[in-house]
């Protein structure tokens, strides 16, 4: 029995930046074997195994064929006499597909290295066609590597264009999809995910709301979003700012769309749905009447949820500086007025014996004065 590092340990170990994840495979091992030395089975169809003491992953050498469609449609094939390189095969791209010893050797079929050192994001096999979620890991590695100029190589984005045009990609379910582009979107360059998806058709499939941007007349409104997502990423910004960045210039029917397709989480959902209603209020130059100001405040629950107005503003904020605007004009007012409407207090006019609706009423009427009385924008 053999035990590897393999994956994205090695890959990230030579790039020479942070190893967060060590993925470990056992050759010359059978899962019996596994479980004498006190491993635990993750799962009854899947052979990978709890470490009994580190707690850390253990998969058995295997090879995998293809039976059905979508991400699930293969059948793995574990043994002691499957080779450390058979398993390394069946992996997505050749700087994916190194081991390394306990010596600190590196195993290197399928030229990973030389991919790693020349900048390439190549397939190792055609195989790769198979699984339509590598358009996705793809794209998702293409953003992360993007400022160390990898470039996916010509023929293995052939090979995501034919998957793309093969239907596949619909075999996806929505949570395997939205876990690879959640995983994308907080990459540090998220925009060029949706090049890459663009440009190999996966675009048109995956998000056809805002691949129609490009072919509309106003495919101006495409590259601003990419360019908004590609500020929120700059500036750090968490997934629910990143989503709605991307999203800002969607129709409503559109964002809610997107949202039903991936299942997206619900806080993700619900920020991007009022961003694109909202964000004309926010960044058109004039102010809105104070009615108009108080809808805006109570639409985003301020009162409860002021985090989620808070991103709001970022997320216009974000899109004025992919315009090149210095900065969002009435971010700073914005957030003044979501204040002003939070400090007015409701005990005195509890005390004052307002009920019910009365009270409700009451309350607006005394919001709608505080805004009203703040400096003109």
């Amino acid at each position: 029995m053999n035990i590897y590092k393999v994956g994205g340990a090695v890959r990230d170990r030579l790039l020479e930046l942070p190893v967060a994840d060590i993925d470990w495979v056992v050759v010359g091992a059978s899962a019996e074997q596994l479980l004498a030395l006190g491993y635990r089975p993750v799962g009854a169809d899947f052979p990978v195994f709890i470490h009994p003491t580190t707690g850390a992953e253990y998969a058995l050498a295997r090879t995998e064929r293809k039976t059905g469609r979508g991400y699930g449609g293969f059948v793995f094939h574990a043994s002691p006499d499957v080779t450390l390189e058979e398993d390394l095969q069946r992996r997505d791209l050749t700087i994916n597909a190194m081991a390394e010893d306990d010596t600190g050797r590196i195993i290197d079929p399928y030229g990973g290295q030389q991919d790693l050192q020349q900048r390439w994001l190549r397939h190792v096999s055609p195989s790769f066609a198979e699984d339509p979620l590598r358009v996705l890991r793809v794209a998702r590695f293409a953003a992360r590597y993007a400022a160390l100029g990898f470039r996916i190589a010509p023929e293995t984005l052939e090979l995501m264009r034919a998957l793309s045009a093969s239907g596949e990609l619909e075999a996806l379910t929505p949570e395997r999809s939205w876990k690879e582009i959640s995983r994308a979107l907080m990459e540090p360059a998220p925009q060029v995910f949706f090049e890459v998806l663009k440009a190999c058709g996966a675009l048109g499939v995956l998000f056809p709301e805002l691949d129609a941007l490009y072919a509309s007349s106003a495919s101006g409104l495409a590259q601003l979003s990419l360019a908004t997502l590609r500020q929120a990423a700059v500036a750090e910004q968490p997934l629910t700012v990143r989503w709605a960045s991307l999203l800002l210039r969607l129709e409503a029917q559109g964002i809610a769309a997107l949202n039903q397709r991936f299942k997206v989480p619900r806080d993700c959902q619900e920020l991007a749905q009022l961003a694109g209603q909202y964000q004309r209020q926010a960044l058109q130059d004039d102010a809105p009447s104070p009615e108009a100001l108080l809808g805006l405040l109570q639409a985003f629950d301020v009162y409860r949820r002021p985090q989620r107005f808070e991103e709001f503003v970022t997320a216009c904020e974000m899109a004025v500086r992919a315009e090149n605007g210095p900065r969002l004009t009435k971010g700073a007012w914005l957030r003044e007025a979501a204040a002003a409407a939070r400090a007015v207090p409701v005990k005195p006019l509890v005390d004052a014996g307002f009920t019910g609706q009365a009270l409700g009423e009451a309350l607006r009427q005394r919001r709608l004065e505080a805004l009203q009385n703040m400096q003109p924008l």
